[in-house]
């Protein structure tokens, strides 16, 4: 299948559309088996690369040679909302061209949030049941760089929104773990956003299978009647998965109820993959856990420090504080990005976390709000991480916990929430005592 994508390209007028990690991925593969095809490549930013056969875009108008060429392979991250395509221009992605041109038994992994964890717990037990697995999409390997090789039996496809966006085609399974509001600019609402992610299921057929959260409501965007694959509806309670639910409760990087119903999905698709409970108990027992996500940083001067860097809405860091139980002290805050944040804030009011330190803008924001509604704990304005941490040291209870889970976008001060991540464990495991903090 591999030809007919080389192929597919050799026949048409291609642009690739953002020169990211994906877009090199895609124009390297391309010129691997087309050294002499002619292909533009078009960039924001200006685009370094000595080719004669490749024609350069660049600069703020850089999207208006689209409608110039067959077919456009565009990076997820770029938006094409305000952009008016030309009916005949085949708009794909990394993601759509895999389903389509590659011979692997597909697992479609997509969802808000949990959707890492799922993807790389389903890509373990297959791996402990001794199958040819890849684990690929999103922030992981790019889907395409599996094809040129064999291919392996079982291709894991952790798949964003905006991969999904222009996608035409579905996996064998797909998985949904959840939907909540992100991404909502992007897609232009809410509801572009949720039409995006069930292109995952929109193409199956009779054979293949739809694995959903049971509490999650589809009204108004998905008629399961009208859903060709077999739909599994997955719920919390462990009748069926009692095995799995002890690996779980043994595991210490799996913390809370939402990780209990990651791996529950996990284990529906491993089963739906002919994997016994048995690979996929141990898969969990092993299973380190995934950086930024809930992840434990360690226990400096009695207190138990957590990174979940990548809880960037609310209903993350509200899983987080209640799986852990004994948070002391909450650092969060950052960017807004149009979610709304009342039930959040009430959330806190309710909740009574002794510390809660704000980082700008969402955490200060709503620091001051429960400061003035009389907020009965101590709440702290921080101007930046180095001093949310420093405070932190100095006002949680020996024995609780410190959770970083800011419940918003980290674009206002960092590059992304990996880089906010990093940060946050640098300045934990760096700091020292001889560093007066400041006085609360």
């Amino acid at each position: 299948m591999f030809r007919d994508f080389i192929d597919f390209i050799n026949n048409h007028k291609v642009l690739i559309l953002g020169f990211g990690r994906e877009g090199r991925s895609t124009y390297d593969i391309i010129r691997r088996h087309l050294p002499e095809k002619e292909i533009g490549i078009s960039d924001i930013k200006q685009i370094e690369l000595d080719d004669t056969h490749a024609v350069l875009y660049s600069g703020k108008d850089y999207t208006k040679c689209i409608n110039d060429y067959d077919v456009v392979i565009k990076t997820p991250g770029i938006s094409l909302s305000d952009y008016i395509v030309n009916d005949e221009t085949i708009l794909t992605c990394q993601t759509d061209l895999f389903l389509k041109f590659s011979d692997c038994l597909c697992v479609g992994v997509t969802g808000t949030k949990g959707k890492t964890t799922v993807a790389t717990l389903l890509y373990e037990m297959a791996l402990k049941a001794g199958r040819n697995a890849a684990l690929v999409g999103n922030v992981l390997l790019p889907a395409l760089d599996v094809l040129e090789d064999k291919e392996p039996e079982i291709a894991i496809v952790e798949m964003s929104s905006r991969q999904l966006e222009f996608t035409t085609a579905s996996p064998n399974i797909a998985l949904i773990t959840n939907i909540y509001q992100e991404h909502i600019g992007h897609h232009n609402g809410f509801t572009g956003y949720v039409n995006a992610k069930l292109n995952i299921v929109r193409h199956q057929t009779a054979d293949d299978f739809f694995i959903c959260n049971a509490s999650q409501s589809y009204d108004g965007y998905c008629n399961f009647s009208q859903i060709p694959s077999t739909v599994i509806k997955i719920s919390s309670d462990i009748s069926g998965y009692e095995r799995i639910y002890e690996a779980v409760e043994q595991n210490q990087f799996l913390i809370g109820n939402h990780s209990m119903h990651n791996a529950f999905l996990a284990a529906a698709a491993a089963r739906r993959l002919g994997i016994s409970d048995e690979d996929i108990s141990a898969a969990i027992l092993e299973f380190k856990g995934i950086e930024h996500r809930l992840e434990p940083v360690g226990e400096y001067f009695g207190v138990n420090f957590y990174n979940d860097a990548d809880a960037t809405i609310p209903q993350a860091t509200i899983a987080a504080i209640d799986g852990l139980g004994d948070v002391g002290t909450l650092i969060f805050g950052g960017m807004p990005v149009g979610v709304p944040l009342d039930e959040f804030e009430n959330y806190l009011y309710k909740k009574r976390i002794p510390n809660l330190i704000g980082l700008p803008d969402t955490g200060r924001q709503i620091c001051t709000n429960l400061a003035n509604r009389g907020y009965d704990g101590n709440v702290i304005l921080a101007e930046d991480m180095e001093g949310a941490v420093s405070m932190a040291f100095a006002v949680t209870e020996k024995g609780k916990s410190c959770l970083m889970s800011p419940a918003a976008s980290s674009y206002n001060v960092y590059k992304d929430y990996e880089h906010k991540g990093k940060h946050f464990k640098k300045l934990v495991k760096e700091w020292s005592p001889a560093e007066k903090p400041p006085e609360i």
